[in-house]
C-alpha cells in the first residue's frame, strides 16, 4: 500500500532526524519545570491552560530560529552574540546566564532527592550517585552517544500521560479552557504567568540548541529535518506539560490542595487521589526529568560560557583538548548536587525564583536573537519571516510588560 510505504519513510525519517532540537524542547520539562505546572494547576486549576497554546507557539518560533541560525552561520548563538555586539556585552549576558542557570541545576539535583526519597531512597545516597553519573557520561562520551542516550530520556515522558489519564480529569473542562483565557491583576497570578513561560521558553535552550545544532554539523542544506524535529520536539514537550497540569486540576485543585511544596509532593498527593500507580508514574517522570536535566543544564551553561569567551567547547573534545568547558560542567555538576544536601536550603522557594528569574531574562536573550537573524549580510536568504518575527517581538513585548507590571505591584504592596 502506497500510503503506508509513505508513512513509513516519514517516520523513519524523523527518527532519524532527531536530536537536538527534540531533547532540547523536552528536558525543559525538568524539576523546576515540572513543579511550576504541577502548583499552577494545583492553585489555579484549569485556568491557566490556556497559556500552553501562545507558549507552543512561541517555543516553536524561538528554537527554530536558533537552530536556524546554527546551520546558517555555524557559530553559536553567545559566539555570534561576542562577535556582533563585543565582549562586555556577553560578559553580563554569560554571568547573568550562570546565575540563573545555577539555581536550575540546584533544582535539578533536588528533583533526584525528592523523586527517590519516595522510593525511601536518602539524597545522602541518590544526589552524589547521580552527580558522578551524569559527570561520566558527559565527560566520557561523545555527541553520538549522548545524543543517544537524551532521546531514549525524552521518551520516558510519556509517563506523566499515562498519570493524567489515570487521574480521571474533566476532559471536556480541560480542552474548553485550552481556547478562553483567564487573567487575574493579582501579583501572584501575573508571577506564576512569567514562571511558566520562563520554564517552557528558557534562556538557556537557545544556547544550548544553537550549540549542538553546530556541534552535530548540520548545516542550511540540511536544515529541514532539524526544523522538522524542532517542531515536533516543542509539541511533544507541551503535550507533557498539558498532561502534568491536567494530573494536578483533576486531583490536587480538586481536593483543595492548593499548595504543594515540591514536585514530589504532587507525586505522593496523587496517590490517594488518582491511585498508586499515577503516583508512582508522576514520581518516575520527575526522576528521569531530574538526571536528565542535570546533564544538559551544566552542559548548556559550558558550551555558552566557553563560546562567549572564545575558548573550546564540546563534548566531541577531550578534558584535555577543551579545559575550561569540562571544568566549568564539573563545577557546575559537583558544585550544585553539593548545595542539595545542605537540609536548609529553600529548595521550593530556589525552584519557583529560578523559573521566574528564566522569565525576566528571556526577553534580553529574544531581542539579541532577532537583532541577528534579520541581518541579511549574516543570515542571507534564510532571515526570519514576518509571522516569525511578530511571534517572538509580541513575546518580547508580553514577558517585560508582565515584568513591569509584577515588579510595580510587589513594589506598591
Amino acid at each position: 500500500m502506497k500510503w503506508l510505504r509513505r508513512w513509513n519513510r516519514r517516520i523513519l525519517f524523523l527518527l532519524a532526524v532527531l536530536g537536538p532540537g527534540f531533547i532540547t524542547a523536552n528536558v525543559d520539562n525538568d524539576s523546576g519545570g515540572i513543579y511550576t505546572y504541577s502548583q499552577a494547576a494545583a492553585k489555579y486549576g484549569y485556568e491557566l491552560f490556556w497559556t500552553l497554546i501562545p507558549m507552543t507557539i512561541s517555543l516553536i518560533v524561538v528554537q527554530e530560529m536558533c537552530a536556524r541560525m546554527g546551520a546558517v552561520t555555524g557559530k553559536g548563538l553567545s559566539d555570534l552574540i561576542r562577535e556582533e555586539f563585543g565582549f562586555r556585552v556577553t560578559f553580563f549576558m554569560m554571568a547573568a546566564l550562570v546565575i540563573a542557570n545555577y539555581t536550575n541545576v540546584m533544582a535539578e539535583f533536588a528533583g533526584v532527592a525528592a523523586s527517590l526519597e519516595i522510593f525511601g531512597i536518602s539524597r545522602y545516597i541518590s544526589v552524589p550517585i547521580a552527580a558522578v553519573l551524569v559527570w561520566i557520561l558527559v565527560v566520557y562520551g561523545n555527541y553520538k552517544s549522548v545524543e543517544k542516550i537524551f532521546l531514549v530520556a525524552s521518551g520516558f515522558y510519556v509517563a506523566y500521560v499515562f498519570s493524567g489519564v489515570l487521574a480521571h480529569p474533566n476532559w471536556q473542562t480541560a480542552f474548553v479552557k485550552l481556547g478562553v483565557p483567564t487573567l487575574h491583576a493579582d501579583t501572584a497570578f501575573i508571577t506564576m504567568i512569567i514562571a511558566l513561560i520562563g520554564t517552557t521558553i528558557a534562556p538557556w535552550m537557545q544556547f544550548y540548541l544553537q550549540a549542538a545544532i553546530v556541534e552535530k554539523g548540520v548545516q542550511a542544506k540540511q536544515y529541514g529535518g532539524s526544523r522538522l524535529e524542532v517542531i515536533v520536539g516543542s509539541i511533544f514537550s507541551n503535550t507533557i506539560v498539558f498532561f502534568i497540569m491536567v494530573a494536578c486540576a483533576a486531583t490536587l485543585y480538586v481536593s483543595g490542595h492548593r499548595d504543594i511544596k515540591d514536585a514530589a509532593e504532587a507525586a505522593v498527593a496523587l496517590r490517594p487521589l488518582a491511585g498508586e500507580y499515577a503516583g508512582m508514574l508522576f514520581a518516575f517522570g520527575l526522576f528521569n526529568a531530574s538526571i536528565f536535566a542535570a546533564s544538559i543544564l551544566p552542559l548548556s551553561t559550558a558550551y555558552s560560557v566557553c563560546e562567549g569567551l572564545g575558548v573550546e567547547s564540546g563534548v566531541d573534545r577531550k578534558f584535555s583538548e577543551a579545559p575550561w568547558f569540562y571544568w566549568l560542567y564539573t563545577l557546575l555538576v559537583f558544585g550544585g548536587a553539593g548545595i542539595v544536601l545542605w537540609p536548609k536550603l529553600p529548595l521550593v522557594s530556589v525552584m519557583f525564583f529560578s523559573q521566574v528569574v528564566n522569565g525576566v531574562l528571556l526577553p534580553f536573550v529574544l531581542i539579541f536573537m532577532l537583532l541577528l537573524i534579520n541581518r541579511k549580510d549574516l543570515m542571507g536568504k534564510f532571515v526570519n519571516t514576518r509571522t516569525q518575527n511578530a511571534v517572538a517581538w509580541v513575546t518580547v513585548i508580553v514577558l517585560i510588560a508582565l515584568t513591569l507590571v509584577m515588579c510595580v505591584q510587589s513594589f506598591l504592596s
